[in-house]
């Protein structure tokens, strides 16, 4: 049996605009095709911050503009991420993988995740969006019931809840398409988030911290590892401090008293941990690594990256 992987791309691996984006994927995708030839069956995520901004900014200014059209939902602003971002990581891939002699289908599927509507998360929002507003654009957003923080001296930004993630609704597809050992993109930007409302999903004004999702979809594949890719090689305890110290091989129960020591930060590396702990919890014989892109091959060697196991 092949080992499952799920890969959770961070910035670094996308970049900001649409031209860096078609250049980060190139690189990306020859990571990607690193495991494929290994032998691994691969699910990939990844974040999509700066894209379903730039959505989200553009289609409110549009609604602006032409008054006969409603404003975006960021329910819908996360879905049309999935799908541009999908778009350039599935051609990229193929492309990486055909340069190699090796035919696979990759395929996006346009992922809805469930959360609770009684989250507390709704109640403090956390997730900066959008561009800066003036003192009247805001007002009209809290009109709207909406969020609305002040930065000194910038402006007036848009915040939104970044609720957990509680079931993947597309996960049977997932599945399928892993079991034909196809490359699946899915939950994508943490995926689009969605309250059950009996039979009907309403899509959520919020954002889904994509590593927890991740960690839910690694869960739900049955996945051997998961491997989230960030900005540094390793993670380190006592950042900027004389005593700072990269992390190498860990347990969960290291990774825990860190975690509760406060060296993580609640939204930096702190979700990276907290998915990769529940992942690893779940069942015996999983780890989780993290590290840079380009430095996957190595960690998992042994030669570098954080990694963690029971």
């Amino acid at each position: 049996m092949k080992k499952r992987v799920v890969v959770a791309l961070g910035h670094r691996a996308l970049g900001t605009t649409l031209p860096e984006q078609k250049v980060a994927v190139r690189h990306t995708a020859k990571c990607i095709a690193d495991l494929i030839e290994e032998g691994y069956q691969v699910a990939i995520t990844h974040s999509n911050a700066p894209q379903v901004g730039m959505i989200h900014t553009a289609m409110n200014e549009f609604a602006k503009a032409h008054p006969e059209y409603t404003a975006c939902p960021m329910s819908v602003c996360s879905a049309m991420s999935q799908g541009y971002i999908g778009y350039d990581l599935q051609n990229g891939i193929r492309e990486e993988l055909l340069n190699r002699g090796i035919y696979r289908t990759v395929s996006t599927v346009l992922t809805q995740v469930i959360v609770d509507p009684y989250d507390d998360a709704f109640y403090t929002p956390t997730k900066v969006l959008g561009r800066y507003m003036n003192a009247q654009e805001a007002n009209e957003e809290r009109k709207k019931g909406n969020y609305v923080i002040e930065e000194a001296g910038k402006g007036f930004r848009r915040v939104v809840s970044a609720p957990n993630p509680v079931k993947i609704v597309e996960l049977d597809a997932v599945n399928a398409l892993l079991d034909a050992d196809q490359i699946v993109v899915a939950a994508g930007g943490g995926g689009i988030p969605v309250m059950e409302q009996d039979n009907h999903l309403k899509g959520a004004s919020a954002v889904i911290e994509k590593d927890l999702a991740a960690g839910k979809l690694a869960e739900g594949i049955n996945a051997d590892m998961l491997i989230i890719l960030t900005n540094v090689e390793q993670v380190c305890i006592n950042m900027g401090q004389a005593d700072e110290q990269p992390l190498g091989e860990i347990t969960v129960e290291q990774a825990k008293k860190y975690m509760e020591e406060g060296h993580f930060g609640i939204y930096n590396m702190f979700p990276k941990f907290r998915a990769s702990v529940e992942f690893i919890e779940q069942r015996e014989g999983r780890c989780a690594y993290i590290t840079s892109f380009d430095k996957v091959k190595d960690a998992l060697k042994g030669k570098t990256g954080t990694v963690i196991h029971q």
